[in-house]
């Protein structure tokens, strides 16, 4: 039977690790004919192994120049997903660091956002992965909560402008995703430290999300697919909340 992405060209950027790898290999896994990932990481970019046309592109998704040298004839479908995280009080916030965060968080999707939009053919689709936290403050987190519901009215504004070419433009929220993303949080990281990465991540999720768990790199991604395909084909301006209940 043919699989939803067969034939079809697709970018995806953070693709080296987390949400982005795990997408890259579904869709590669479907039946995906092109591949672009981008990451600012060229090693690990390197380390993955799909079965479809892959171009790899090392560089970051917040400098405008990138998007120059890059080729999306014929896009299909973009993933706008490269991010980093980072925490701190506004009071004590660093300035560089909230540029920093906001730079590839917004920015960053942004750029991708218009690259994607100028390029991709009619009836295409993009999904771009937001964040509960730009859903549902937080102490502690200003610079990533903002960045995240900035990029979730991006999206809205996005899908009514792309609305008349049938380029549908959806988010997805998750809370809780068991991704590299967590080594940039202190307490995170003192915790995986002291007990391990899969307890630091229960202990989480015990106490912060009602089903008790953190969703995996591959659960996000098949919601991901979900967007993207035929069977979401009157859903735009959406915003998926896969968040285990941390919202509610």
């Amino acid at each position: 039977m043919t699989q939803a992405f067969s034939g079809k060209t697709a970018l995806v950027t953070g693709a080296a690790s987390g949400i982005g790898r795990a997408v890259a290999e579904h869709l590669a896994t479907h039946d995906a004919a092109r591949l672009i990932l981008i990451d600012r990481d060229a090693a690990a970019l390197d380390t993955l192994s799909l079965d479809c046309s892959t171009d790899r592109v090392a560089g970051d998704v917040s400098d405008e120049a990138l998007w120059d040298r890059i080729d999306l004839t014929g896009l299909d479908l973009a993933v706008v997903n490269a991010g980093v995280a980072g925490a701190s009080p506004i009071a004590t916030h660093g300035y560089a660091e909230w540029r920093r965060i906001l730079g590839i968080n917004l920015d960053g999707a942004f750029l991708t956002l218009r690259a994607s939009l100028r390029a991709i053919h009619d009836g295409g689709a993009i999904v771009t992965i937001a964040s509960a936290s730009g859903i549902k403050p937080e102490p502690g987190v200003a610079a990533y909560g903002a960045s995240k519901a900035a990029l979730i009215h991006l999206t809205k504004v996005a899908a009514k402008e792309a609305a008349a070419r049938r380029i549908r433009v959806n988010a997805i929220a998750p809370a809780g995703v068991e991704t590299p993303v967590w080594d940039a949080v202190p307490m995170f990281a003192d915790r995986a430290q002291a007990v391990g990465r899969d307890a630091a991540f229960a202990e989480l999720a015990s106490m912060a999300t009602p089903l008790g768990r953190y969703a995996k790199p591959e659960e996000i991604a098949e919601q991901v697919a979900f967007l993207l395909s035929d069977a979401a084909a009157l859903i735009t301006g959406s915003v998926l909340v896969a968040d285990g209940g941390y919202t509610l």
